[in-house]
């Protein structure tokens, strides 16, 4: 009896023993040196790739997250009509409704789940909205996608300049399967810059220029397509527009 007392005391000071040094390693010392070489080598993906505004220093946000540039909301509406002197970020319809934490406003991400036939007809999207739409026919993917192509249409096209329905690429008028996505493709900032360009009173040939400084490549050369993070874009528009 007192053998068996001893030897279950040697396998719980033996357990309790191992408990505390894989507790000091894993919980302590590993997570430190991991957060020191992040620190040293990439302090900036470290630290959420904070972006900041260069004329202030302020964080403005993450070039990981995408941003809305909208309008404040006026007494009659229900939604917030876009800021048209900024570049435009892909649609957000996958966010969700915010509930559970009103004060600091987080964002919950999310996709649509709608089916890609979702309002179509004999496999086929209608060739232009409803004039009097259902609330159904409005929750569907093809009425989303028409609407969007119709404000990209009617937001972008300017004195001069005329947008084409064959012009609007496809990830201007269909969000993320987060709603968070920070970039848009070349072809659509490129769609905007005339836009951009009026709205600010600056040269189109400069903001093309800014597209293009701003236009990152495939990863490695061969990983992805070729993007534009909106929010860079969008800080180095103001600081052009600044200087003008």
């Amino acid at each position: 009896m007192n053998n068996s007392a001893v030897n279950t005391g040697r396998l719980l000071g033996a357990g309790l023993r191992a408990l505390l040094v894989l507790t000091l390693v894993c919980g302590v010392l590993y997570p430190l040196a991991v957060t020191g070489v992040a620190q040293a080598l990439f302090p900036a993906k470290a630290n959420s790739s904070e972006l900041k505004d260069p004329a202030t220093g302020e964080v403005v946000g993450s070039e990981l997250i995408g941003q809305s540039y909208n309008l404040p909301l006026k007494n009659a509406e229900d939604t917030p009509r876009a800021d048209l002197r900024w570049f435009q970020p892909r649609p957000a319809n996958g966010l969700g409704a915010n509930s559970v934490n009103t004060q600091y406003e987080l964002i919950l991400s999310g996709a649509t789940n709608l089916s890609g036939d979702s309002g179509a007809v004999d496999g086929k999207c209608p060739a232009r909205l409803s004039a009097y739409p259902t609330e159904e026919e409005r929750a569907t993917l093809c009425y989303k996608v028409l609407s969007a192509r119709q404000a990209v249409i009617e937001d972008n096209s300017v004195n001069g300049y005329t947008v084409e329905p064959s012009d609007v690429p496809a990830e201007a008028v269909t969000s993320s399967g987060s709603g968070l996505d920070p970039h848009i493709s070349p072809a659509y900032a490129e769609l905007q810059t005339h836009r951009v360009a009026a709205r600010n009173h600056l040269d189109v040939a400069a903001v093309d220029r800014l597209v293009a400084e701003h236009t990152d490549g495939r990863t490695l050369g061969f990983l992805g397509e070729p993007r534009v993070n909106v929010l860079k874009l969008n800080l180095a528009l103001k600081s052009l527009v600044a200087k003008e």
